[in-house]
């Protein structure tokens, strides 16, 4: 123990004198912090220009990157990046490798009027993260929640390849191994529905299973001829990815026929956009995002999503907001 407390010690004075050399500087009570956003096409990018708002954040209290999970945890740890806010399953990986390698990280709460201004302006939901849920964590931390869900194209996916992959991804979630995997159950299945059109696969094997669908049935196109399909996830660091991976391995395994090869994305408003231009089969995504593109709203605006349907609920989609002790910030409100 008194080896690996000094491990931790010394890569903290390290990442220390990292900053210091690169005249990075403690941003808390000042202005200018660096601030991963999520990379272009995802949904994190969007969220967090609606925390920005409920801080009254302005150019200028801030600088933007917009990186992948994986780079971002990265620039938290070397301290070119302050604060990482990601949109993440709960617990994550990333940040546990993160707090492995660095040893002083914090989870940031939003304040409540921050929740009350995110629930007003977007689909998300207040949700507390349990003080324990990471070792590190003592204490409550506030934040607020989505849902992860699976859209297929109709284009491309018939009725019983929709079938066959909402069956398997439910019925075989227990032989995949990541953290997240539990959560795909049939009690779940139609969370982050509401609103959406479903695949008429998914509906026929809901039904079967004794559920109640109230969603308006998509029209399918396609005939079933295409069997090289391709999974839209998002960036290695995060949580789509290496979820998507293993889910892609056991349709692959199990479904007779088809071969479905995971693709790493921008995540939510990439794959839609995707799904859209017909150059992807399935794709993982926010709910709110689904809903935005079906409707064509905010980043989907004149330029809807028409062939896309839900096949099934994924996990809950947390709002994890990062930082460093060394980085001397405590909340958003430190940047005004």
């Amino acid at each position: 123990m008194k080896g690996k407390r000094f491990w931790q010690v010394a890569v903290l004075v390290v990442s220390l004198l990292a900053l210091s050399a690169c005249g990075g500087e403690s941003s808390g009570g000042g202005s200018g912090a660096n601030i991963a956003i999520g990379p272009p096409a995802s949904a994190t990018n969007g969220l967090s220009k609606v925390i920005f708002e409920a801080y009254g954040l302005e150019e200028g209290d801030y600088k933007e990157f917009q990186e992948g999970f994986g780079d971002a945890a990265d620039g938290v740890q070397d301290g070119n990046i302050d604060i990482s806010i990601g949109i993440l399953g709960l617990p994550a990986a990333s940040i546990e490798n993160l707090q492995s390698a660095a040893g002083d990280v914090k989870l940031i709460s939003l304040t409540e009027e921050a929740v009350t201004h995110i629930e007003e302006n977007t689909q998300y939901k207040a949700m507390t993260i349990p003080a324990g849920t990471y070792e590190f964590q003592e204490e409550d931390v506030q934040t607020v929640t989505a849902y992860a869900i699976l859209m297929a194209n109709t284009d491309t996916i018939d009725e019983e390849t929709g079938y066959q992959i909402t069956k398997t991804m439910i019925e075989k979630a227990s032989e995949n191994t990541h953290a997240q995997a539990k959560e795909m159950t049939l009690e779940n299945a139609l969370k982050g529905s509401e609103g959406l059109p479903i695949h008429p696969g998914a509906k026929r094997y809901y039904e079967e299973q004794g559920l109640t669908v109230d969603n308006p049935v998509a029209e399918v196109s396609a005939d079933g001829s295409k069997n090289e399909l391709i999974l839209g996830t998002g960036s290695q660091g995060g949580t789509y990815y290496p979820l998507g991976g293993e889910m892609a391995t056991i349709w692959n395994q199990t479904i007779d026929g088809i071969n479905i090869t995971n693709t790493e994305t921008g995540a939510s408003i990439e794959n839609m956009a995707t799904i859209r231009d017909g150059n992807m089969d399935l794709g993982m995504t926010v709910h709110e995002t689904a809903l935005f593109a079906v409707n064509g709203e905010q980043d989907f605006a004149d330029n809807e999503v028409p062939n896309a349907a839900f096949i099934g609920h994924i996990y809950p989609e947390v709002v994890q907001i990062v930082t460093r002790e060394a980085s001397g910030i405590n909340g958003f409100e430190d940047l005004n």
